[in-house]
């Protein structure tokens, strides 16, 4: 019975180890790190996108010049997506948004929430739980005076045991009441993925 009992014993001790030798493991990674993990748009490519395009928005000379006594209003379309991959384009709009609201150089209207001001506008006017004397009217929001758009191109090509993936993201500030293009500059990103040979 005694050596049952310790046959039994040692079968649970070496399965624990061996359970916890495969068991997953989760841990906390650097939002900041630019070491691709594949071809595809990840964070990384993300941040850099956003960073370039900010830094040179904020630094091209007419735009220094004129913020330095005002903050512009702009809105912001959404990231046109030319990509074969599905992208969370308004990760990307987000992301160049609050780096420019952080520039302090800026003031933007967000046109993502239309729906619910006018329905908050209505409740104020329409339902008689707020006093008149503080109800917002309609029609009184500023009005942009520029537009940033962007589009998201990629190109892939294979050859053999080689994937290249060429990325360029280009955006432009336009002057909604001349027309005129204000400021643009594009980002690349090239990605090279080589899938080893077994025994190389």
């Amino acid at each position: 019975m005694k050596i049952e009992m310790k046959v039994l014993f040692t079968a649970a001790v070496i399965g624990a180890f061996s359970l916890s030798g495969c068991a997953s493991t989760m841990q906390y990674g650097d939002a900041g790190s630019a070491k691709p993990l594949s071809t595809e748009f990840g964070s990384s490519d993300l941040q850099q996108i956003a960073e370039t395009m900010v830094d040179s928005m904020i630094t091209f000379p007419p735009m220094v010049e004129m913020t330095t006594s005002r903050r512009p209003v702009v809105s912001v379309d959404k990231v046109k997506n030319k990509t074969m991959q599905h992208i969370d384009t308004e990760s990307v709009t987000d992301s160049i948004r609050t780096k420019l609201i952080r520039s302090g150089k800026f003031r933007f209207i967000d046109r993502t929430t239309d729906a619910q001001t006018v329905e908050e506008l209505k409740t104020q006017h329409d339902s008689g739980l707020v006093d008149k004397k503080t109800a917002v009217d309609f029609g009184q929001q500023i009005g942009a005076e520029f537009l940033l758009t962007s589009n998201f191109s990629e190109i892939r090509q294979k050859a053999g045991s080689t994937t290249d993936v060429y990325y360029k993201f280009t955006m432009s500030l336009k002057n909604l009441k001349t027309g005129i293009l204000e400021w643009s500059d594009e980002k690349e990103i090239r990605k090279v993925f080589k899938r080893g040979t077994f025994g190389g």
